[in-house]
C-alpha cells in the first residue's frame, strides 16, 4: 500500500510540473528571431501554409502547435549571388501570399503597438530579418525600401560579406583583406537603420566589425543567431567580452539551434561521417548541388548516424544560462535558425517542440517572469527600444 501511495504521489509531482511548465509557455509571448523558410520557399517551392511535416522544420499549422507567437523570417541568399536584392524580393514575396492567404492565422506587422495586437488576436505576427548587408547592393534606398516591406533587422555580413563591413570568415581566414570592420559607407548604414528604427544583428559580423558597431549605435544591437565563444570555439559564437558589451549596449543575443554552435564535439563528428560519404557527397556536388542541400540529403538518408550525432537539448540550455549567469537573465533569447540548420538537437525535431525548452529552464530553477524574458520579452524590449518615436 505504501508503494502505491509513493508511486502515485511521484505520478501526480510530474502531472503538476507538466501542467507547470505548459501553463508558464501558453501565457509567455514566444519569439523566434531567425527561421530559414524563405529559402525553403525560394529554393524549393515550399508552400508553408500546408503541412510540411517530414520536409522542412517549420509550417504555419506547426508553428501554433509549438506556441510561437512572433517569427522574424530570414530573408537570405549567399553573398555571391548576383541581383541580391531581387532575390530579397522574391523571399518576401512568398510569405506575402502565405499572409494573404491566411488572415485569420498571420498578419505582418510593422512595429510593438502592432505586434501586441496580433498576439492578441492569436495570430502569428510575422516580420523580416534580413541576413547580409549585400542585399542592400551598396544602396541605402534600397535599405529602407527592405524597411518599408517588413525588414525589422539586418544582419550586416553573411558568411560572404558586403564591401563595407567584414565578417567573421573574413577576418579569421582571408589573409588579403584591404580592411577590417566598418568602412565609411558602412558606418553610414548603421546610422540609417538607427534613424530607420531597424534592429543592427552582429551574427556572422567579424570581431573588429563588431567592436565598430558598439561604437557607433545608438540604439541596442541583437545577435539574432549566435551562441557562446566559451562553450564552443566557433568564429559564429560570441565571445565573453562581447557578450558583456551587448549587456552594456541593453541589446540581447538570440541563442542559435545549430549542433556546431552549441557541441564542442560536433564538427569532428561531422567530419567523420562526410569522409564516409565522401564519394557520395562529391558526386552530389558535381551535379551543382548547393552545399547546404547535398547535406541535408545525406542526413536524411542516413538518418541513423545523423541521429547520433545530434547533442542533447541540455546543451542549447547551458549557452543560455551561461549568458543569463554572465550578463544576466535580460539578455538571452532564441534564434532557432530552423530551416537553416540541417541537424537540430536531440528532441527538438522542429517548430513544435518550442514548449520542451521551457520545460527544460523550469527543470533548470528559473521562474516564470524569466522564462517570459527569455522566451521573448527581452527581444520585445529591444525592438520597442529601436523604434522612431
Amino acid at each position: 500500500m505504501k508503494i502505491k501511495l509513493f508511486l502515485l504521489s511521484i505520478l501526480f509531482a510530474q502531472q503538476i510540473h507538466a501542467q507547470s511548465y505548459q501553463k508558464i509557455h501558453s501565457k509567455a509571448i514566444v519569439v523566434d528571431t531567425h527561421n530559414d523558410i524563405l529559402m525553403q520557399a525560394a529554393d524549393r517551392g515550399m508552400v508553408f501554409d500546408q503541412d510540411l511535416t517530414g520536409k522542412t522544420h517549420s509550417d504555419l499549422a506547426r508553428w501554433k502547435k509549438g506556441g510561437l507567437d512572433i517569427q522574424i523570417f530570414s530573408v537570405y541568399c549567399d553573398g555571391g549571388l548576383k541581383n541580391a536584392y531581387a532575390y530579397a524580393n522574391r523571399e518576401m514575396d512568398s510569405l506575402d501570399a502565405v499572409v494573404a492567404r491566411n488572415p485569420d492565422k498571420i498578419v505582418k506587422v510593422a512595429n510593438y503597438a502592432e505586434l501586441l495586437q496580433a498576439v492578441k488576436q492569436h495570430k502569428i505576427a510575422a516580420m523580416f530579418g534580413v541576413e547580409g548587408g549585400h542585399m542592400i547592393e551598396d544602396d541605402l534606398t534600397k535599405l529602407e525600401a527592405l524597411y518599408k516591406r517588413g525588414a525589422r533587422y539586418l544582419t550586416l555580413t553573411h558568411n560572404v560579406a558586403p564591401s563595407w563591413a567584414t565578417s567573421a570568415a573574413d577576418e579569421t581566414t582571408n589573409p588579403n583583406l584591404t580592411h577590417k570592420g566598418l568602412t565609411d559607407f558602412g558606418k553610414q548604414v548603421l546610422q540609417k537603420m538607427n534613424e530607420l528604427g531597424m534592429m543592427i544583428d552582429v551574427s556572422h559580423v567579424g570581431d573588429q566589425s563588431f567592436w565598430d558597431v558598439i561604437k557607433i549605435t545608438t540604439k541596442p544591437i541583437i545577435a539574432s543567431h549566435s551562441s557562446v565563444y566559451t562553450l564552443v570555439h566557433s568564429r559564429r559564437n560570441l565571445k565573453d567580452e562581447q557578450i558583456k558589451a551587448i549587456a552594456k549596449n541593453g541589446g540581447v543575443i538570440q541563442v542559435n539551434f545549430h549542433p556546431g554552435f552549441i557541441d564542442s564535439s560536433f564538427d569532428r563528428k561531422e567530419a567523420v561521417f562526410f569522409k564516409a560519404h565522401k564519394a557520395e557527397s562529391d558526386s552530389l556536388l558535381k551535379t551543382g548541388m548547393d552545399e547546404w542541400y547535398m547535406m541535408d540529403k545525406l542526413y536524411k538518408k542516413y538518418a541513423a548516424e545523423a541521429e547520433s550525432m545530434r547533442p542533447p537539448l541540455s546543451m542549447l540550455i547551458d549557452h543560455i544560462d551561461y549568458i543569463a549567469k554572465l550578463v544576466g537573465v535580460d539578455y538571452v533569447g532564441l534564434g532557432s535558425d530552423f530551416d537553416g540548420i540541417n541537424l537540430t538537437p536531440q528532441q527538438l525535431d522542429d517548430v513544435t517542440t518550442y514548449p520542451l525548452i521551457t520545460k527544460a529552464l523550469v527543470e533548470r530553477g528559473y521562474d516564470k517572469k524569466d522564462i517570459y524574458k527569455i522566451l521573448g520579452g527581452n527581444i520585445l524590449r529591444v525592438l520597442k527600444a529601436n523604434e522612431i518615436k
